[in-house]
C-alpha cells in the first residue's frame, strides 16, 4: 500500500516520465496550472485547502498527499486540512468520508501534531 510520501513519489516519477515522452501536453498541462493558480483574491493556504477538499471529493490519494502537503506548507493546521475534508464529505457523502482514510494518513505524516491550548 505504501507511504503517502510514496504517493508523492510516484507522482514526480509520473510527471518526469511524461516530461520525456509527452513533453508537449505535459508543459501545456503544468502550464495551465500554473496559470489557474495565480489569481490574487485567495492565498496559497486557502487554495491548498480547496484543492484538499476536491481531492478527497476525487477520491485521489495522490493528489490527497500532494495537497496536504502543500497545504502544510502554506501553514495550514492539521484541523484546517481535515476540515476542508469534512467539508467534501457534506458535498460528496460517504465515498468521501472513506476517503477520510488516506487523508488522515497524509495529515499524521505531513503535518505536526495539533497542540493543545
Amino acid at each position: 500500500m505504501g507511504t503517502m510520501k510514496d504517493k508523492l513519489g510516484e507522482v514526480m516519477q509520473l510527471t518526469q516520465r511524461l516530461e520525456e515522452d509527452y513533453p508537449v501536453e505535459t508543459s501545456g498541462f503544468l502550464s495551465f496550472l500554473k496559470r489557474a493558480e495565480g489569481g490574487k483574491a485567495l492565498d496559497i493556504r486557502q487554495k491548498e485547502l480547496i484543492n484538499v477538499a476536491l481531492a478527497v471529493a476525487a477520491q485521489c490519494e495522490w493528489c490527497i498527499a500532494f495537497h496536504v502537503e502543500e497545504a502544510v506548507k502554506a501553514g495550514a493546521s492539521r484541523d484546517q486540512i481535515v476540515e476542508a475534508g469534512f467539508m467534501a464529505v457534506i458535498m460528496h457523502g460517504g465515498p468521501a468520508y472513506m476517503f477520510m482514510t488516506p487523508l488522515l494518513k497524509a495529515v499524521d505524516e505531513f503535518a505536526p501534531p495539533a497542540t493543545t491550548a
